[in-house]
């Protein structure tokens, strides 16, 4: 057979995919899909963009680590064994490709076959029956040396990556490639959820122990944890850093000097559990302080809130954490948000800002938290992040597009991300993009709108790129 499967016409996935007027088709392929992809926030591997890495099937790049498939398998009734276990790449591969036509309406199945059409030109649809010839044919073309892992970048026209780093990380990855010259920007963001992860005692203290080794600073005490961090911000900042991240249930606030933080900080390396107050209150004290070690960068602070982690316990102790276990929750958000941000706020000290909800009936709470922070200083300083994880489908983006235009100003977006660990995730941007065409388009199709191609195709082309160039300060790093 043909190694390289020949695309076809009149598929679903057709050039005007998701596009259901003349003007968002207009929008779109004039305007949106020329635009370079700044993703800054993914957990890809800095290792393998360093080494420039070659994946030896699709599999390996494709199913591994991607618990969004693995969930949809294990729905079907999917052994363990054909989603993370000892099966052979191949058939892992065949199992999902007998699972996705059952996806349909799930975005699975949309991101499926935008990345088979995009990466290695297939238009069939992956079904049982089409299987081992794609997976055929994907993994031939992955030998290829445009192929390797810049090669996927390049193809998707990605310009910057900010990678997902712990304050203990060596960054060595990340000045590999800036040695190299590489022209992809590669850059880390600060990520140090474990610095205040103080439900475990035993584990934070071989984490203190960690960072107190990286940073050169001996660490007994709560200021000497801060003056650690600090150093390791600096670090981060050196090496081009220029956006923290961190993932939490909710933010918290109480009134300083609650609780001891010493005596608290004292207590956990000692091995001594806290409370559940005081645990949020050593995770609120240390939060606030970095907060205001982002503010003196000049960096961007981002907070992913809302997720219910490690639900499943017995598949946690089989298969650890990240691994498909994790759904949305029901936490309240609004007044402990609300009073962080205004006490970083009282002193000047609030940094640009983006808040990610993962529960939609937190929309138009973020839609309008942000309107409250946004001084003037900076355009669109405080921003309502894209939809998140469950929320980065259709309805999803459509959703908290339509919260944003209605309580904020659209225009100021920074737009999309891929918070993905596959290097094939990058349709993703594209994805958005459709969807965002299409809304303006059906805005100016019903008379809301201008027909003004000029502006709003320069609007689109913001929200796209150019934000996000502007906003980050990547290009002075």
């Amino acid at each position: 057979m043909e190694h390289i499967l020949k695309p076809k016409t009149g598929t679903f996935l057709s050039e005007d995919f998701l596009l259901q007027s003349d003007f968002a088709k207009k929008l779109y392929h004039g305007h949106a899909a020329k635009m370079p992809i700044i993703d800054y926030h993914c957990h890809l591997s800095p290792h393998d963009i360093a080494v420039n890495r070659q994946f030896k099937n699709i599999s390996e790049v494709w199913l591994a680590g991607d618990h969004y498939k693995w969930r949809a398998m294990r729905t079907l009734g999917v052994p363990e064994k054909f989603i993370t276990g000892e099966s052979t790449d191949q058939e892992k591969f065949q199992k999902w490709a007998e699972t996705v036509p059952y996806t349909m309406r799930n975005p699975l199945y949309h991101w499926t076959h935008l990345e088979l059409q995009r990466y290695f030109g297939v238009d069939k649809l992956l079904t049982a029956e089409t299987g081992p010839e794609i997976y055929e044919s994907a993994s031939y073309q992955l030998q290829e040396e445009d192929y390797r892992v810049r090669g996927l970048l390049n193809k998707m026209n990605v310009e910057v990556v900010c990678t997902t780093d712990d304050p203990t990380d060596s960054l060595e990855y990340h000045q590999q490639a800036k040695k190299e010259g590489i022209a992809l920007k590669l850059l880390p963001a600060f990520r140090p959820d474990k610095a205040y992860a103080v439900e475990n005692p035993a584990d934070y203290q071989a984490y203190v122990r960690k960072l107190e080794a990286v940073s050169g600073i001996g660490i007994g005490s709560f200021e000497d944890l801060l003056a650690a961090l600090e150093n390791r911000v600096a670090y981060f900042h050196e090496n081009g850093g220029r956006l923290s991240d961190h993932g939490l249930e909710q933010l918290y606030f109480f009134p300083q000097g609650k609780y001891p933080i010493e005596t608290l900080f004292a207590s956990v390396m000692a091995g001594k559990a806290l409370s559940i107050e005081e645990i949020a209150y050593f995770k609120f004290e240390t939060l606030t302080a970095l907060a205001k070690m982002y503010h003196a960068k000049g960096w961007t602070q981002q907070y992913h809130l809302g997720a219910l982690r490690n639900t499943n316990e017995r598949m946690l102790r089989v298969l650890g954490p990240d691994t498909g276990f994790d759904s949305i929750g029901d936490f309240t958000q609004a007044v402990a948000l609300a009073k962080f941000m205004n006490n970083l706020d009282n002193s000047d000290q609030l940094a640009k800002t983006i808040l990610y909800n993962l529960n939609p009936s937190d929309n138009e709470v973020m839609a309008t938290m942000v309107g409250n922070f946004n001084d003037g200083s900076v355009k669109g300083k405080v921003q309502f992040g894209s939809g998140w994880w469950y929320l980065d489908q259709k309805d999803g983006m459509e959703k908290q597009l339509n919260a944003l235009s209605h309580m904020g100003i659209l225009s100021c977006f920074v737009g999309m991300l891929t918070d993905s660990r596959s290097f094939l995730s990058f349709p993703r941007h594209e994805y958005f993009r459709r969807i965002l065409c299409n809304l303006i388009g059906k805005d100016v199709v019903n008379g809301e709108l201008p027909a003004d191609e000029a502006w709003l195709g320069q609007l689109v082309e913001d929200i796209c790129y150019r934000n996000a160039r502007d906003f980050f300060g990547f290009y002075d790093a």
